[in-house]
């Protein structure tokens, strides 16, 4: 199947001749499907903070920040195109809805007007004049194409999102002041963003500005990184007859895989708190007093279970061997973790249940915040049965679901909840363990989609999500959030509404 030289390509790559049959063999034989068993609700998988605890929490981890280590890790996309889908329709074809007619009447709403005016300057053109006389195509080719703004090819996180008297924001600046507000451990802020390798100097240049001008504002020391998807994480491409996919030189096509690649970028990174956001999800400084609030509680809880599990680990080191203590790890297993013993847990010695649940407790932990589900797209907190036989919570999307099985389907439309992506993990185990995350993952949960090259139509694959199947072995715990603190930004015209307007 492989020459010399696509066996050199591979090993160029990074990746192991095994993966990709492994990854072939997803291609032949599909992902198996999640058995799901129902969804996680309010007082059976979901924890609720009640108003009374809020405040505890909130110092509780304000009281532990600045004797632990935190990290606010941030995954920012490509270029931001489907962002921007429908004005480039309208642009280039003259294609025009309900989405466009907002944009053109509240153009002066968004925090982008005053560069878009300037750039229009530039080149001899009023931006009064268009909008009075209707040149809107006019107007959409400035925002999006290197004769202005270039908004079409460049990432969300360098675009502006929020107006200010002192000037608009974008993303990259609104994690900034997020960051000092619920990842600040002593004064001491750090960032870390995940960029294309193409994006990376702009937001590079973007910092110098803004880091020097935020740590005199705010009187803390940022310690910013980044990180780029990397090439071993990159998955092989096939026919639709499942044979290697070929470029127009004969070498093999590899993509980046999906938001689970990214998982090889959290590895790289350490802390007790780490804080997972996405670039989009963020709201202008009149509306962050409930996110920060909910972050921080979720950090209090995170350092709370973990130390729980500390607490019985030391337990299991200094040889505590009763039947006692089995009886209490096996009520915080189920109550407090959320997972149901493999079958057969029962019939075990009590040495044999020690060990399971000592193996079972030194797992990372991520706290998960959930939102009520209103409808729009993403994985939702469930039930779901795991290949070691074990019953845990699990964030679903519905590609993990066999849509086909009516009884299936409909447990998946039970969801109370879903997933804005809003995680507080936790990378360090007892004694400061620092865990490999690639032991925790379901390499059988993925994606495969179909994709164009050439004219040619071929088969991607994408790895286990981040927070699905690349975090499904980890100890998790769900919790609801408000859903103020969800606002992502997936189009332009998200924009306008009144929680991105300052």
């Amino acid at each position: 199947m492989f020459t010399e030289k696509d066996l050199h390509q591979i090993a160029k790559q990074g990746i192991s001749l095994e993966t990709i049959q492994q990854q072939i063999d997803h291609f032949v034989a599909g992902f198996p499907y999640l058995k799901v068993l129902k969804a996680a609700t309010i007082g059976d998988g979901i924890v609720r903070v009640e108003e009374e605890e809020l405040e505890a929490l909130v110092n509780a981890f304000d009281a532990q920040s600045s004797s632990v280590s935190l990290l606010k890790f941030v995954p920012a996309s490509g270029a931001a195109t489907r962002m921007f889908k429908a004005l480039f329709a309208f642009k280039d074809e003259g294609k025009s809805d309900k989405s466009i007619a907002e944009f053109s009447e509240r153009i002066r709403d968004f925090a982008f007007f005053e560069d878009l005016k300037s750039a229009l300057s530039n080149n001899g053109i009023d931006i009064e004049t268009a909008i009075s006389t209707g040149e809107y195509q006019l107007i959409a080719d400035y925002l999006l194409s290197t004769k202005g703004l270039d908004y079409g090819n460049l990432p969300k996180g360098l675009l502006k999102f929020h107006d200010y008297t002192e000037g608009a924001r974008t993303p990259v600046e609104e994690h900034f002041v997020e960051g000092t507000k619920y990842a600040n451990s002593g004064g001491k802020v750090a960032l870390h963003f995940t960029v294309s390798p193409e994006h990376r100097s702009r937001f590079e240049a973007l910092i110098d500005v803004v880091k020097p001008q935020f740590e005199d504002t705010f009187g803390v020391v940022y310690k910013v990184s980044f990180s780029e998807q990397k090439p071993a994480t990159d998955t092989i491409s096939v026919n639709m007859d499942n044979s290697p996919f070929r470029n127009a030189d004969g070498s093999l096509l590899f993509r980046p895989a999906g938001h689970g690649a990214l998982l090889a970028n959290l590895d790289d990174q350490d802390g007790d708190v780490v804080f997972i956001k996405n670039i989009d999800n963020v709201v202008p400084d009149s509306l962050k007093e409930t996110t920060i609030a909910y972050k921080k509680a979720l950090g209090a809880l995170l350092l709370k279970y973990r130390q729980q599990i500390f607490d019985f680990q030391a337990r299991l080191e200094d040889g505590d061997q009763d039947e006692q203590l089995v009886d209490e790890l096996t009520v915080f297993y189920e109550k407090t973790l959320f997972t149901l013993p493999s079958e057969g847990f029962e019939t075990l010695s009590l040495p044999e249940k020690l060990g399971y649940l000592s193996t079972k407790l030194d797992r990372p932990v991520r706290l998960c915040g959930m939102v009520q589900n209103v409808g729009e797209p993403g994985g939702g907190p469930f039930w779901a049965v795991n290949s070691d036989g074990t019953t845990s919570l699990q964030v679903v999307e519905s590609a993990q679901i066999d849509m086909s099985d009516a009884s299936q389907k409909a447990l998946f439309d039970t969801a109370t909840h879903f997933n804005p992506v809003d995680l507080v993990c936790s990378l360090r185990g007892y004694k400061g363990k620092k865990f490999n995350l690639m032991k925790y993952r379901d390499s059988n949960t993925g994606f495969i989609t179909e994709k164009s090259k050439d004219g040619k139509n071929l088969k991607a694959q994408e790895l286990p999500g981040l927070w699905n199947g690349s975090m499904s072995d980890w100890n998790t715990v769900f919790v609801e959030v408000p859903l103020i603190t969800f606002n992502p930004v997936k189009t332009v015209n998200d924009l306008l509404r009144k929680e991105h307007q300052s």
